[in-house]
């Protein structure tokens, strides 16, 4: 079980937070990124802990987040964080090694993809790479992942960059098919503020109704088309 968020937050200032529901997995990154980091590193096993661990400790500065840990759907997760806080580096960390999810992945804003088959050893090497300023893949997947990025992907994924992370809430629940006064009592706002939201989704992404853009965000991130089998 990961170490609870608000016991941690009271005694130590982190540069990093693992983000996977497996705890030996998270024990064996850790240890592995406590001398790269050089600063103390938080564990979490869900979204939700994520996202409280990032708000009570805002110095943060680099996640390793796995694709399929309680809370996180698919690339929704990746794409939440990079919404709300552009300024944090989000590392992937999963069991999934399909070319299509990773090329995903690194259009919409992660700095590294890492299998978690690979020694540690380069996963030390890819976090040192990210905290340089640069993005990282595994040196076997790179020409492939490179030679076939999906322009829809990068134009999908440029086009997200623009939305508030209010109106990136509000997409979210458009795909979970809410309606506007259902948004408006999940989000705590009156439904005219939804409505503008909305309006400024449906222009940003470039699409003609709420049903297109909730049916387009599944499509390109949905969850059930990125399995991580890993029960490390």
């Amino acid at each position: 079980m990961a170490t609870s968020v608000k016991n941690s937050i009271g005694f130590t200032m982190a540069r990093a937070i693992i983000a996977d529901d497996h705890p030996l997995f998270r024990a064996a990154l850790k240890q592995a990124l406590l001398e790269t980091l050089e600063a103390p590193i938080l564990e979490v096993a869900s979204f939700d802990q994520l996202l409280e661990a990032i708000e009570q400790q805002p110095q943060v500065e680099l996640v390793l987040l796995d694709l399929t840990m309680p809370g996180n759907r698919g690339l929704t997760g990746l794409t939440s964080l990079r919404s709300r806080y552009p300024d944090i580096l989000v590392v992937i960390v999963s069991a999934n090694e399909q070319l299509q999810t990773i090329r995903q992945a690194m259009a919409f804003g992660a700095s590294a993809y890492i299998p978690k088959s690979m020694p540690l050893v380069e996963l030390q090497q890819a976090v040192h790479t990210v905290l340089a300023g640069d993005t990282w893949l595994p040196e076997h997947l790179r020409d492939a992942v490179e030679a076939e990025a999906s322009e829809q992907h990068v134009d999908f994924a440029q086009r997200l960059e623009q939305l508030t992370p209010q109106q990136f809430r509000v997409l979210e629940c458009l795909a979970d098919g809410l309606l506007n006064k259902q948004i408006a009592f999940e989000l705590n706002v009156q439904e005219t503020t939804i409505k503008q939201h909305v309006s400024a989704i449906l222009r940003k992404l470039n699409v003609i109704n709420r049903t297109q853009a909730g049916i387009l965000f599944k499509q390109m991130l949905n969850a059930s088309e990125f399995s991580d089998v890993s029960d490390v």
